[in-house]
């Protein structure tokens, strides 16, 4: 008879390539490892929260603007504890000496002295993140080595570096760990280093690949390689189990073949309700979701792709001491504990009932806040510590931002004025009244008198000019001849320039750059030269072509509702004199909070329905069934519930950002413990009874569910005690306690739910036809299975046996093998 060759599985095909051809994929890894190692220093951090709020809020484009229009020099409140107020007044020159500082705020007032405790207000003479206000604060820091100092501020509060640190013991910690359960739950000694090199080949290539990015989040810098290992160790661990079961009946290579094929399609459908949750924290109008989304599904799909063709080659490689380092079973069977859930899941069901319902009531109720300066991390970094001593003792600063259209000094005095008469307010700074003024000539006393002050914004005439700059009146109406000249305004120069009035600093700014109309001595230079420097710093920080700035210091929280309530205030009050239609920013951290609330209310929603839809959509093409995947998702979603209710609960205020990202992960990844539950359950129902395959799941699905689960949870139990990073804190803290609740209603109501649901699934469950293969073969042929077609005649039966003909028929083939030249040699169909 006519033999056909037969065709292999594709899955077989690829698992073969990737196995004979492990040399070529260790090169590769090699090549790409080292290149990560250097790729590395290429990501650039961003550690601004507000950076990623979306360009529509007030905030976003505020900050904008400022970024571009107006300079912010770096400051610091440094407080002295234990001195005397003449100890403290002594040290402002000094202090003001320092290179890089610009000007020391110092007086006896209670602002700035209080019991034993000083407090200066230092402003630098470049940003905060320079080198000059560094190195200005270092040499301020040796300078006061002998007294009680704390510090507060942006300058020399590197988050990043800080956060690095932490993050690098959290892994180390996090790898120890590891180890201890592989060893607890591994079938031999060997495949822990063969796991290790995988996952740190998985993070390594995630991390190298970053820079393609652009730039991340300090967020996703930070927990992404943890939350990496945690959220995929499992296509590791499943590859592993699946090659020690083929290795009990074939030869390394086949059963690292047998076991890849296996693994692609089990992992790859793993992946899906990962990713999901996902994809889901991407469509948050917080770009924080979308970033950490886009870097962590990046991290599975290296988990993914490095377990199927690193790992294969990594087992041949151990083959032989994998063989030779069995040890006996550590993880005790719990038969026991599916025995007395079957015995009392009636009650369970009450339970879970009452407590999804009180979950999903309190956690509405969370207090989230939405300012890392309203959290106390339990590990408190020295910055952190500093910084509330100054506050204990003299309170917080809340500097508020207001941005309106430049050149109109009237109504930036008017809007200054009426917000100073606000009991919120304390005090305001902007161009119109800060106060310019000269000393006079000593008088025959000795003493010294002022002349007129003035506010940087004030209409001057010629002969006020003078006075205040201590120049001729022919040299001042000089000037402002020239000034009406170079704005075309020569009616002043025929009627009255004594009448002449010109706003402070743009006559002053013009006549800096005119000095070549008048004669000055080096004395009248010198004062000009030092005022001139004043006035530039002012503008800089103050106004530019487009816009003007206006600081306001309030006398409120940072974040509550009657600071939310005041800034409508202030923007009504701005609105009052600029009009409706003007560009009016108001940019602050309580605007910052006040956006960062508004764009979480929706995003909470947002995130919970799409995690839940996605996660719908994939199980319920998984399970074929619509009841399954509602079942699944009840547990999951009463867990999160439950554990965004501790915080109201406990009164425990949670960061907002800890909800959105725990939820997509708990959602997205806590569900596969559910899917192993469900999985194994699918299939022992129909070799035993409901009960019986209840008991038997749960023993056999322990170890997967503790081994990922404990490893989850205990890196997000680390975080939340070893960062001082509040944002990162949240995260850690609900990771760690929601996988733990995971896990206990996965192992205790899930089982109930599927015993008392069992009808659901049956009447909800539905087949999905593909497309039906013909199998044609010639010669003899050992068939078991259902055929349909022609078998030397017409045949729809189940066949155990052999056939000798031609099949020409649609096979649902358990096995199907060549008798002739080709015995051994089996076909996958």
């Amino acid at each position: 008879m006519e033999e056909k060759k037969q065709k292999k599985n594709p899955m077989v095909k690829i698992a073969t390539f990737i196995v004979d051809k492990r040399n070529l994929f260790f090169l590769i890894y090699i090549v790409a490892l080292i290149f990560s190692v250097f790729a590395k220093s290429w990501v650039k951090v961003d550690n601004e929260l507000t950076d990623y709020l979306p360009e529509t809020t007030e905030t976003r484009q505020g900050l904008d603007i400022m970024d571009k229009n107006f300079i912010t020099y770096g400051t610091s409140r440094i407080m002295i504890s234990n001195i005397t107020y003449p100890q403290a007044e002594a040290l402002v020159d000094q202090i003001e000496a320092v290179k890089g500082v610009d000007q020391v705020e110092f007086d006896d007032t209670e602002d700035h002295f209080k019991g034993t405790n000083a407090l200066y207000s230092i402003t630098y003479t470049d940003e905060a993140e320079s080198d000059v206000s560094l190195q200005a604060l270092n040499d301020i820091k040796t300078l006061l080595s002998d007294y009680d100092v704390s510090v507060a501020g942006e300058v020399g509060n590197d988050m990043s570096v800080t956060l690095a640190q932490e993050i690098n013991v959290i892994m180390a910690i996090v790898i120890v760990i590891i180890i201890i359960v592989l060893l607890i739950t591994s079938q031999t000694y060997a495949e822990i280093p063969v796991l290790l090199m995988t996952f740190g080949a998985a993070i390594l290539l995630n991390q190298g690949t970053n820079f393609v990015f652009g730039e991340i989040s300090f967020v996703s810098n930070s927990v992404c390689s943890i939350l990496q290992l945690g959220l995929s160790i499992d296509y590791a661990i499943i590859m592993c189990h699946r090659f020690s079961e083929e290795r009990e009946n074939l030869e390394p290579r086949e059963a690292c073949i047998t076991a890849l094929s296996k693994a692609i399609i089990e992992i790859s459908s793993s992946s899906l309700t990962t990713m999901s949750g996902l994809l889901a924290m991407m469509f948050m109008h917080f770009q924080i979701g979308f970033d950490l989304g886009r870097v962590l599904i990046k991290a599975v799909i290296f988990s993914m792709i490095v377990v199927f063709t690193l790992m294969p080659g990594l087992l041949m490689l151990f083959s032989k001491w994998i063989d030779r380092t069995h040890h006996r079973k550590f993880i005790p069977d719990i038969y026991g504990w599916g025995k007395i859930i079957t015995k009392i899941y009636p009650l369970l069901m009450p339970i879970f009932v009452v407590a999804i319902v009180f979950g999903c009531y309190f956690s509405n109720k969370c207090p989230y806040v939405f300012s890392q300066n309203n959290i106390d991390t339990i590990n408190q970094s020295e910055a952190h510590i500093e910084e509330t001593k100054i506050k204990e003792n003299f309170g917080d600063t809340n500097i508020m931002a207001l941005i309106v259209p430049s050149g109109y000094y009237d109504k930036e005095k008017a809007v200054l004025e009426e917000l100073e008469t606000y009991d919120e307010v304390d005090y305001t700074t902007g161009l119109s009244n800060i106060e310019v003024s000269m000393d006079d000539d000593d008088d025959d006393n000795g003493s010294s008198e002022k002349s007129d002050s003035y506010m940087l914004t004030d209409s001057l005439t010629p002969r006020q000019f003078a006075e205040l700059a201590d120049m001729d009146i022919e040299q001042a109406r000089i000037i402002y001849s020239a000034y009406a000249v170079d704005n075309e305004e020569y009616g002043h120069i025929i009627n009255n320039l004594d009448g002449y009035g010109v706003p402070l600093l743009d006559m002053f700014l013009f006549a800096y750059d005119h000095l070549d109309y008048v004669n000055l001595d080096q004395d009248q230079v010198d004062k000009l030269d030092d005022l001139h420097d004043q006035l530039i710093k002012g503008q800089d920080q103050l106004q530019s072509d487009k816009y003007t700035r206006m600081l306001i210091s309030l006398n409120l929280p940072e974040e509550n509702n009657e600071t939310f309530e005041f800034l409508s205030t202030i923007r009504k009050v701005a609105q009052k004199h600029y009009g409706e239609d003007a560009e009016i920013y108001l940019v602050g951290n309580s605007t910052s909070d006040y956006d960062l609330s508004s764009s979480f209310s929706q995003d909470n929603l947002m995130i919970s329905i799409l995690s839940a839809l996605f996660v719908i959509i994939v199980l319920l093409f998984t399970f074929k069934s619509v009841g399954m995947p509602i079942l699944l998702i009840i547990v999951i979603q009463g867990s999160i519930w439950i554990n965004f209710s501790v915080p109201y609960l406990t009164g425990t205020p949670l960061f907002f950002l800890g909800y959105l990202v725990v939820s997509s992960i708990q959602m997205g990844a806590n569900i596969d413990y559910a899917i192993v539950i469900a999985n194994r359950y699918t299939e022992l129902k129909k070799e035993m009874s409901i009960k019986e395959a209840i008991i038997t799941t749960l023993n056999q699905a322990f170890p997967t569910i503790i081994t990922s689960g404990a490893i989850l949870a205990t890196a997000g139990v680390l975080i939340a005690l070893i960062t001082t990073n509040p944002a990162i804190y949240g995260i850690g803290v609900c990771l760690g306690r929601g996988t733990i609740i995971s896990m206990i209603l996965v192992m205790a109501i899930l089982p109930a739910i599927l015993i008392l649901g069992d009808k659901i699934l049956e009447r909800t469950s539905f087949n999905i036809k593909y497309p039906e293969r013909t199998h044609s073969v010639s010669g003899k042929v050992h068939v078991d299975g259902r055929v349909r077609g022609y078998i030397s005649g017409q045949v729809d039966a189940e066949i155990h046996g052999v056939v000798d003909g031609d099949i020409n028929a649609v096979v649902d083939v358990k096995q199907i093998k060549k008798l002739d030249q080709e015995e051994d040699e089996e076909d996958d169909w």
